[in-house]
């Protein structure tokens, strides 16, 4: 991710924050429920913590993290959340983590360096563990109203990297919202199994 997307989102942390906390998420309830009881979870890229704090809230040990200074400290004001600051080429270990939610997050590494992401997500997942992760959908890359970095992906392109790096699809679910600079974009969930 680069210096100016996490610096952007340093300084938008409360307006993120304010943007992301009122809605209820289908999707995150769907994820926590097919996790196992006391589930060993990494939301990866976190942000202000809201699905962290749901899915500590629901019994399930987290690790959260992101590059965000700003948006770590946010995450760290929920109860039951330990946020740490780290990038996604920080992500180490293996057979680790029954559930790994990266919502949105992903969609900002390069397009170089997000097989080698995927990859090292599948490595720190236990065997058939849940792996969520969001994407706007487009092709390219660039730059938003705000200055923020962007990698789209087509629904083949994002399936065909996914399976490449040993993930089995379970489904997928489309929608199209605004985000923080107010441009709505259409998207893409997909959830697989490591």
């Amino acid at each position: 991710m680069s210096d100016d997307t996490l610096r952007i989102y340093d300084e938008k942390a409360g307006e993120y924050a304010d943007l992301t906390s009122d809605s209820s998420d289908p999707l995150l309830d769907d994820f926590i429920a097919r996790l196992p009881q006391g589930a060993s979870v990494l939301d990866l890229g976190c942000g202000p913590g809201d699905a962290a704090a749901a899915m500590a809230k629901a019994g399930h040990m987290v690790d959260a993290l992101d590059g965000s200074t700003e948006m770590v400290a946010l995450a760290n004001s929920h109860p039951g959340v330990t946020a740490k600051l780290a990038t996604f080429e920080q992500l180490q270990g293996s057979d680790f983590y029954d559930g790994v939610w990266a919502n949105f997050s992903l969609l900002h590494a390069t397009r170089d360096a997000f097989s080698a992401h995927l990859a090292a997500i599948n490595k720190a997942l236990k065997p058939g563990g849940l792996f969520h992760i969001g994407m706007k959908l487009g092709t390219g890359a660039g730059l938003d109203r705000l200055g923020r970095y962007y990698t789209y992906y087509t629904q083949d392109e994002l399936e065909d990297r996914m399976i490449e790096a040993g993930f089995t699809l379970i489904d997928q679910h489309f929608g199209t919202s605004a985000g923080l600079d107010g441009q709505m974009a259409d998207w893409i969930v997909v959830r697989a199994h490591g």
